[in-house]
C-alpha cells in the first residue's frame, strides 16, 4: 500500500519517488518468475487528477527460472512499465463496481495488482537460456547443446519388427 496524502487532491500536483518492496508470492509464470521476497525496485510518479491519482511507474527485478527447451537454470532481469488511474470514492459510479476500476482506499493505493500484471505480461512466453537453444533429445533426454552430434539408430517400423526377429535368428 502506498500513501498518497502528501500528494494532496489539487489536480496538477505531482510527486516522484523510488521505493523498494519485497516481491509477492507467484510473481511470474511457471518457468520464470521473481523469487518471493526478492527486492523489486519501483520508480513512481503520482499525479493528482480530477477523478483520482494517476500512478505511472517502472519496476525492475531479478528473475530466476529454467529454459523452456533444455530445462537449464536461467537468471535474468526484467523492467516493466505500468500506468493506472486510482479513482477517488466520490468519483466512483455504480458502473465502476462492475468494471475492474482501481480505487483509492482512503488515501492508500494498492500497487500489487498492477505490478503483477505488468511483470507477468512483460515476461517471455517461453524463456530460453540462449536464442538458439537446441533443447533435449526427444528419445533419451540428452542436452543437445552439449552434444550437437547426438544421434540414435533409425527406429524400426513396427510393421517390420517380426522380420527383424528372423534376421537375428539367422545370425546365430
Amino acid at each position: 500500500m502506498l500513501d498518497t496524502r502528501e500528494l494532496g487532491r489539487r489536480p496538477g500536483s505531482q510527486r516522484e519517488m523510488s521505493i523498494q518492496v519485497p516481491a509477492p508470492a507467484d510473481l511470474g509464470i511457471e518457468v520464470l518468475s521473481v523469487p518471493e521476497g526478492a527486492p523489486v525496485e519501483i520508480d513512481l510518479r503520482l499525479e493528482a487528477v480530477m477523478e483520482g491519482v494517476l500512478v505511472t511507474g517502472t519496476a525492475r527485478a531479478g528473475l530466476a527460472g529454467e529454459c523452456a527447451r533444455c530445462l537449464e537454470p536461467i537468471s535474468d532481469e526484467i523492467e516493466a512499465r505500468f500506468q493506472e488511474l486510482y479513482v477517488y470514492p466520490q468519483h466512483q459510479t455504480p458502473h465502476d463496481e462492475d468494471d475492474e476500476v482501481s480505487r483509492l482506499e482512503g488515501d492508500l493505493v494498492d500497487l500489487e495488482p498492477q505490478l503483477r500484471d505488468a511483470v507477468v505480461l512483460a515476461l517471455p512466453f517461453q524463456p530460453l537460456c540462449e536464442d538458439d537453444c537446441p533443447g533435449l533429445c526427444p528419445e533419451c533426454g540428452a542436452r543437445l547443446a552439449e552434444d550437437p552430434d547426438h544421434t540414435h539408430e533409425a527406429a524400426i517400423d513396427p510393421r517390420w519388427a517380426g522380420l527383424s526377429a528372423l534376421s537375428e535368428h539367422d545370425d546365430q
